[in-house]
């Protein structure tokens, strides 16, 4: 096993008396009124403000744009495209005066007290969410586009005006094709993604029957075949930065993030629905860089890269927490963790204070918590689930890249799991991240 121990920094965590103010905002994903101020792309403040709660049917919907109704106009003919969303009532169009209704569509449930609406054409009304299709996909799978399906997109697209998953491809972190790689670390490469049904003993999908993991090290929990213990298992491999990075986290100034080592990671190309002002998904990062390597050089990180990117960003990634920290060892959401005397005492690494608010409970057997390493017990550290969402425009193409990479070195690996990928038919999404809503 590889381990870094003979580096001059070494894992260390301080007590302190005193508490501290909680990390990360609260609130919870897309489709709910919440707040998530960051820096993404150097600096710049996003607030999220969505408007009214979300509602069933898997999509987080509401009123307004993404709805039906309430747009007055004087229909063409069975050929005319009156509302200019692509359809032609002869094409299923069943209402051309509304943008909002029509084939390419996602059905919205209705509000409270609103008029229903078939926004998708299909002559049935609030039908229900078409069940998980990730059922049976095996852990080692290498078929890029089970990575969407994975996290719950389940429809191809046919072509343009039809929504759905375009294509994908096994990516490096900077987007790059890993079929350059020598022949022994391109079979390390494919070790990095998987498709899980549980990560640990407490940590279960957010939908469906498995998830996507993206790892620097093993896509595995230590119960599984190919399982690579994360405090050591270096790839040998190298690749660019992500777009926009390195990008230091404020929190720690001065400390200087190392090239990328051992990324894994998949980009999926989508058409968008014609009513989609956006889209969510989870996220749940572990790391087995803290406590030891908080603001150093060996910040391992998580980036989902969206392509466009949102306006009022200098780059793609849509993940940060409420400082403007990319996900990473250093980020403020970081709350599954312990150390001795925690609770009710938090946790100080790298001159940061960690609360772990949420315990080390979901830690366990996945190796990165005090089990994983009987002669040396102790824990490392995890977001827990997390939602980012971020703003799309309908009737368009976007990407969005999920990686995982080590910093610096290729030992001591960090994990993503992902999951439960959700349209937005909301007005006033805005790029965010903040706690799942229980």
């Amino acid at each position: 096993m590889i381990t870094r121990s003979s580096l001059t920094v070494a894992p260390i965590l301080v007590l302190v008396a005193c508490s501290a103010a909680p990390s990360s905002s609260g609130g919870g994903g897309a489709g709910e009124g919440a707040s998530s101020q960051g820096g993404a792309g150097g600096g710049t403040t996003t607030v999220v403000t969505t408007g009214a709660g979300a509602q069933g049917g898997g999509f987080n919907v509401g009123g307004g744009n993404g709805q039906g109704g309430g747009i007055t106009c004087t229909p063409g003919g069975p050929d005319d495209d009156v509302d200019q969303d692509g359809f032609t009532p002869n094409q299923g169009d069943c209402e051309d005066c509304d943008p909002n209704r029509n084939p390419n569509a996602i059905e919205v449930p209705t509000e409270m007290g609103q008029t229903p609406f078939d926004e998708d054409c299909d002559d049935e009304i609030d039908e229900p969410e078409e069940p998980p299709c990730d059922a049976g996909i095996a852990i080692d799978e290498m078929d890029p586009l089970k990575a969407a399906t994975a996290v719950d997109i389940c429809k191809a697209s046919t072509g343009p005006n039809n929504w759905g998953v375009v294509s994908a491809k096994w990516v490096l972190a900077d987007g790059t094709d890993p079929v350059n790689l020598p022949a022994s670390q391109l079979q390390a490469f494919h070790l990095g993604h998987g498709f899980l049904p549980q990560f640990g003993a407490n940590v279960d999908v957010r939908r469906g029957d498995r998830m996507l993991v993206v790892s620097s090290g093993s896509a595995r929990q230590p119960s599984d075949p190919g399982y690579q213990n994360v405090s050591g298992f270096s790839k040998g491999y190298t690749s660019g930065h992500p777009q926009g990075f390195p990008k230091e986290s404020p929190a720690c100034p001065g400390s200087i993030t190392g090239e990328p080592h051992d990324s894994t990671g998949v980009a999926i190309t989508l058409r968008t629905p014609s009513n989609a002002t956006g889209f969510s998904f989870d996220f749940d990062f572990f790391t087995y860089e803290w406590p030891g390597y908080v603001c150093s050089t060996f910040n391992d990180f998580f980036v989902a890269i969206l392509s466009p990117m949102p306006m009022n960003q200098t780059d793609g990634n849509i993940s940060f927490d409420s400082a403007g920290n990319p996900v990473s060892v250093n980020n403020a959401l970081l709350e599954v963790c312990g150390c001795p005397g925690n609770p009710p005492n938090p946790c100080m690494a790298g001159g940061k204070i960690f609360n772990c608010s949420l315990g080390n409970i979901e830690l366990i057997q996945t190796g990165f918590g005090f089990d994983s390493n009987p002669g040396f017990p102790q824990d490392h550290g995890s977001t827990s689930w997390l939602r980012t969402q971020a703003p799309v425009e309908g009737n368009a193409e976007i990407e969005i890249r999920f990686a995982t990479y080590d910093s610096g070195d290729g030992v001591l690996d960090s994990t993503t799991l992902v999951d439960n990928f959700k349209w937005i038919a909301k007005p006033g999404v805005m790029v965010g991240t903040n706690p799942v809503p229980e």
